[in-house]
């Protein structure tokens, strides 16, 4: 069924029939026949499903990746679609549109999409002020990032509005220093300012009653050095564990000819032709670790092969994205279905 349906939406605008769908989704939702409809379909609740990963208790292992639901818009929706975690963002202070459109380009031959967003959304205070009003349980990330207005050199400012803000409404941060779409952010993963980042986000941390785990979200154009130099940090900081990865700048992962590439421009890449570096980069860290930093793996999950895959490699919880759109709301109990039957 859904790839009927997914015919007819890849021949719209990629934008535009995210927010058509989200639209939709809400629309059932608010229905009580729809809620049940969504639940009785999409989920699958099983005890032995469960995860406790850096303090918290996760109904399953899949989550939504950050980027999907950049405003905390549809929480309780998505919720109904079997995921184990929805991470929200990147949020910023200060409301931004992003980049211009088009900026959300699929590539169907790859089974990839490719994006320079730039960190669009509504602001911290909004996204704080809608998940005060959510009603499901269900385990949030709050991903944070920095204004494209604000220099580098007070980057810190940025994430520490973000993350006060943010604190009492999520469960878990991400602090993001690796889009590609966002002018000179990815300089953030050097090691002293990530370093002095990192530091920061914890001391303020633990200022808190209660502390919330944070993750550092990594970049999978990374050498082995400077993921090195990022697991040292990690370990001096005592961050809760990684997300592992971002999108690639790397065009020689897929197939799509030059032109339609050089037509597309610049962007971050997701789906199938991720895959393989963002494992070799779980596995890399779960290696040099011995296991003991919990890893969050995200990066061409299209199948439960896929995800069991990443957990082989050492991860502890899975996101998809990219794979959610290609694959359909099915995604996240298929690959529960499959890990039961394991």
């Amino acid at each position: 069924m859904y790839n009927l349906v997914k015919k007819i939406l890849f021949r719209q605008d990629p934008e535009d029939v995210h927010y058509k769908v989200m639209k939709w989704l809400k629309t059932a939702y608010n229905s009580g026949v729809g809620k049940t409809f969504l639940r009785t379909n999409y989920c699958l609740n099983d005890a032995s499903l469960e995860r406790e990963v850096f303090g918290l208790k996760f109904k399953n292992p899949i989550g939504l990746a950050a980027g999907f639901d950049k405003d905390a818009k549809y929480v309780d929706e998505l919720s109904c679609l079997g995921f184990g975690f929805i991470e929200i963002g990147t949020v910023t202070p200060k409301p931004q549109d992003g980049n211009e459109r088009p900026r959300l380009f699929r590539l169907p031959g790859d089974a990839a999409i490719v994006n320079r967003m730039g960190f669009n959304n509504g602001g911290v205070t909004d996204a704080v002020e809608r998940l005060k009003e959510r009603t499901s349980d269900v385990i949030i990330g709050g991903n944070i990032g920095k204004n494209k207005v604000t220099p580098n050199d007070e980057a810190i400012n940025d994430y520490d509005i973000c993350f006060k803000e943010l604190h009492p409404v999520v469960d878990y941060f991400v602090v993001n220093v690796s889009s590609p779409n966002t002018p000179n952010l990815r300089e953030l993963q050097e090691k002293e300012p990530l370093k002095k980042l990192l530091m920061h986000l914890q001391n303020l941390n633990l200022s808190f009653p209660t502390p919330k785990p944070i993750l550092l979200k990594i970049a999978p154009d990374l050498s082995n050095e400077q993921l090195d130099d990022v697991l040292d940090i990690l370990k001096e900081t005592k961050l809760a564990g990684i997300v592992a990865t971002n999108t690639t700048i790397d065009r020689n992962l897929i197939k799509a000819n030059a032109e339609e590439i050089a037509e597309i421009g610049p962007g971050g890449l997701s789906g199938k032709p991720l895959r393989k570096r963002s494992t070799e980069v779980v596995k890399y860290i779960a290696t040099k670790t011995n296991g003991e930093l919990p890893i969050i793996a995200v990066g061409g999950i299209f199948t439960a092969a896929d995800a069991q895959e990443k957990l082989d490699a050492g991860a502890s919880l899975v996101q998809v994205y990219t794979g959610f759109i290609y694959e359909g709301p099915s995604l996240a109990k298929n690959i529960c279905k499959s890990l039961l039957s394991n």
